[in-house]
């Protein structure tokens, strides 16, 4: 047996429920020895529910030192604030997306884990479920030919109807579309075709403030900004050749994903990255679709796979997949198309990481080597 890893999670949101719930039964390499929030009762009530030994102030938990890792839920504006701290107070850290809202507070990061010898990972690590190590599998298998094109599609609803009681968040740099919802299909893009190196864009927003009409809403009557663009479009270009478009957009209603990869021989037709499962179908050139059975595990709610895979890589000194590197080449995507948009031009890349590895075949429940 390998030796488990003592982590804690800042942070006992909503979010929270499922990392605990995966951290404590699914990944036996982990073991969840603290949690914290800064309101108190909410930490509690997390140790309760999961049996947690500790509910602590964050500082507390920073200064255990037998916790190794340590998970930030907390709000995507001190995502990187928080990674600081952590990673100052000697732990690796695993953060949820956004890794950043800008380019110097993620070099930060990533400068001061390196200095330290500190690992770095981030959200979403959805690409490590069966949906997508099967579509990559399929992939390589060659039963598409060579991918030479694919499109992702995210329009959802927004929360303009202002029953949420923070609904103003949402409207935000960090809730928006762009850094909320495309991570999942950028990170998509990566794992299934490899790096970006051009990159062009366009975004914009219905309206720039927004009044809530909703006689339900406790906020009704009341009028907020708008200060993120709603609506995203971008041309993505690949290292290999391929290129990729992406629509992303919080202005309309429901819940619509897509996503699809175009090759010579077929039509891959890609679960939803937001999620580890879904159909997994091919349009053929004779006209015939199939439906492919996963070759992968992880297809129920898996979120804290990556902390997993980041716990076996420290104790065997391999990379781990879901990294700051590969977080940060998303959010250099993210940041330009939004210079795109604005300077009227395609941006060029550099990317810091490559194609994360694949997951190997056959591995047992709850393991990942």
């Amino acid at each position: 047996m390998m030796q488990k890893t003592k982590i804690g999670i800042i942070g006992c949101g909503v979010i929270s429920g499922i990392y605990l719930e995966n951290c404590t039964k699914t990944f036996g390499i982990l073991e969840v020895a603290a949690v914290a929030d800064l309101m108190p009762e909410m930490a509690r009530k997390r140790a309760e529910e999961y049996g947690i030994p500790k509910a602590c102030t964050v500082q507390e938990l920073l200064d255990d030192p037998e916790i190794e890792i340590v998970v930030n839920l907390t709000a995507p504006q001190v995502h990187a604030e928080v990674n600081l701290q952590i990673l100052n107070a000697g732990k690796h850290v695993y953060t949820e997306k956004p890794f950043a809202l800008n380019r110097e507070d993620a070099d930060r990061v990533l400068a001061l884990a390196e200095e330290k010898g500190l690992r770095v990972g981030c959200a979403p690590d959805t690409f490590l479920g069966a949906g997508l190590q099967t579509s990559r599998k399929i992939i390589e298998d060659g039963w598409i030919g060579m991918p030479y094109a694919a499109s992702g599609l995210i329009i959802m609803g927004n929360a303009y109807d202002g029953m949420h009681p923070n609904f103003h968040n949402y409207l935000q740099f960090g809730w928006d579309p762009l850094f909320d919802m495309a991570p999942y299909y950028l990170t998509a893009f990566i794992h299934l075709l490899g790096p970006v190196r051009s990159v062009s864009g366009s975004a914009g927003q219905v309206k720039r403030e927004h009044t809530v009409t909703n006689p339900k809403s406790p906020r009704h009557g009341e009028t907020v900004p708008v200060g993120a663009p709603m609506h995203v479009s971008a041309m993505l270009d690949f290292e290999n050749g391929a290129t990729a478009t992406l629509q992303a957009a919080k202005e309309s209603f429901g819940y619509t994903p897509r996503l699809e990869i175009y090759g010579t021989e077929g039509i891959l037709h890609v679960p939803d990255p937001n999620m580890f499962h879904g159909a997994i179908t091919i349009q053929q050139r004779n006209g015939e679709t199939h439906s492919f059975p996963y070759s992968h595990g992880f297809a129920e709610n898996s979120r804290g796979i990556g902390i997993a895979d980041m716990a076996y890589a420290i104790r065997t000194g391999r990379k781990h997949r879901a990294s700051g590197a590969l977080a940060s080449d998303v959010l250099d995507l993210q940041l330009a198309i939004l210079a795109s948009s604005k300077e009227g031009r395609h941006i060029l890349i550099e990317p810091r990481s490559e194609q994360p590895a694949a997951l190997p075949l056959g591995l047992m429940y709850g393991l990942l080597d």
